[in-house]
């Protein structure tokens, strides 16, 4: 317990570490793009006052360094200002897209896991067989498909011909209509499960390959332990241990991907409020999106890690070694 209290300190210190770094990289990119961040609040034509008074409303005019440390400190209070074309609270409006954007990734996420452990288990398991073979051709496959490409095909079969699910919106009245959310949000769930469980299945596959092929295994079922007995008991935890790393990449990968699912089924979540604020050059929205986007994927990585620790008690020693 100890161990994992002192490197569950460590790894909070790191992932502070890792968000202030995110925040400079961010401010870095955000003041490398053309243009002068005013520009979007004034009009064509506007005078030299205009101008100034609207570097002074952004703080523009300020050295570079001050910039900075009030960029930073806005960042931990969690102000990210008003947005420069409607004058709303970014971060309100963030917290209603993400309304959209968790629900989705953490559905399709689910989805993904429960097509492919099964999958990717009988994939090792029966690699002779013809349908483990299948699997592996399908989840190859999968891969190689875009994923804007299966949501287009899911919206022109469910959609436009049988009419089973809409083709795109969310309810303007959010969850608290329910059965017509979760509705919207199924061929959207879909398209990213059927993505993600395709590379999923792989890295179930080689993991239950190696187990199948340990000492362990093989010694379990020596005392006389069935191959069904011997693979829940000894096998699935330590195949769960690189599968965790990889299920904690997929999870941040989606919700980074995500953006492309909801320009394609018109949903209102975070990706779609990037690429108006892009468009818009709305800079108050860019910069709110995507540092709570790098936070959650941060956030992922650093509980994927936890739980591998807490899954692997050899990982636990490993992290007690190097410390002395």
């Amino acid at each position: 317990m100890a161990t994992i209290l002192v490197y569950l300190i460590r790894r909070s210190v790191i992932l502070v570490l890792s968000v202030l770094i995110a925040a400079a990289v961010l401010f870095l990119l955000l003041r490398l793009l053309p243009g002068d961040p005013a520009n979007a609040l004034v009009s064509v034509g506007a005078d030299p006052e205009q101008i100034e008074a609207a570097r002074q409303q952004v703080g523009s005019d300020l050295p570079v360094s001050e910039q900075f440390v009030r960029f930073v400190s806005s960042l931990a209070r969690f102000d990210f200002g008003n947005s420069f074309i409607s004058g709303a609270p970014v971060l309100a409006e963030i917290g209603k897209r993400l309304t959209v954007t968790v629900p989705l990734t953490l559905l399709a996420f689910i989805l993904a896991i429960v097509i492919a452990l099964p999958l990717g288990i009988i994939a090792a398991v029966k690699q002779d067989r013809w349908y483990g073979i299948l699997l592996s051709v399908v989840s190859q496959l999968g891969i190689a498909v875009p994923v804007f490409w299966i949501g287009i095909l899911l919206v022109a079969v469910f959609a436009v011909n049988l009419r089973l699910f809409p083709s795109g919106g969310f309810p303007s009245r959010g969850w608290t209509n329910a059965p017509a959310a979760f509705h919207a949000l199924v061929l959207p769930v879909i398209t990213i499960a059927l993505v993600m469980s395709s590379s999923l299945i792989r890295y179930v596959r080689s993991a239950t390959q190696d187990v199948l092929g340990s000492d362990y295994l093989r010694t379990a079922r020596a005392l006389g332990s069935g191959f069904s007995e011997a693979l829940i008991r000894h096998g699935i935890r330590n195949g769960a241990v690189p599968v965790i790393s990889i299920l904690g990449i997929e999870l941040a990968s989606t919700l980074l991907g995500a953006v492309v699912v909801e320009r394609v089924f018109s949903l209102p979540g975070l990706g779609s409020m990037l690429l108006l604020g892009i468009e818009q050059r709305d800079y108050p929205n860019v910069q709110g999106v995507l540092f709570i986007s790098t936070l959650l994927v941060l956030l992922v990585g650093f509980a994927a890690d936890i739980a591998q620790r807490l899954i692997d008690p050899r990982l636990r020693s490993r992290a007690t070694g190097a410390k002395a």
